[in-house]
């Protein structure tokens, strides 16, 4: 049974930053390429960045420069280190492997307001 654990969220300041775990159990992660999506509400869910079985990274145009994804295949995790956030990243965060194949796990709130 796959589960994918989402952490980390918070309510934050303008320009703060947070750092989101996604513990992932019955998957392997490190023969999957992972990624991390948000959904901010009213929204539909929209990918915010990979990362392949060999580390490399993708991300979308709004989070560049801002977010890092990286894996720890020992732990079995996938992290999102998000740096200077803003109100637009306002949104429920969820992990699954690149395509979503996987269950999706609970998600993690992450509020950026003043």
């Amino acid at each position: 049974q796959v589960q994918l654990v989402e952490s980390g969220g918070g309510l934050v300041q303008p320009g703060g930053s947070l750092r989101l775990s996604c513990a992932a159990s019955g998957i392997r992660i490190s023969i999957n390429d992972m990624a991390w999506y948000r959904q901010a509400p009213g929204k539909q869910r929209e990918l915010v960045a990979s990362i392949t079985t060999t580390s490399i990274t993708m991300y979308v145009d709004s989070v560049k420069g801002r977010f890092t994804i990286s894996r720890d295949n020992a732990k079995n995790t996938v992290y999102l280190q998000m740096n200077d956030l803003k109100p637009d990243d306002t949104a429920v965060y969820y992990c699954n492997a690149r395509y979503g194949q996987y269950s999706w796990g609970q998600g993690t709130q992450v509020t950026v307001s003043s």
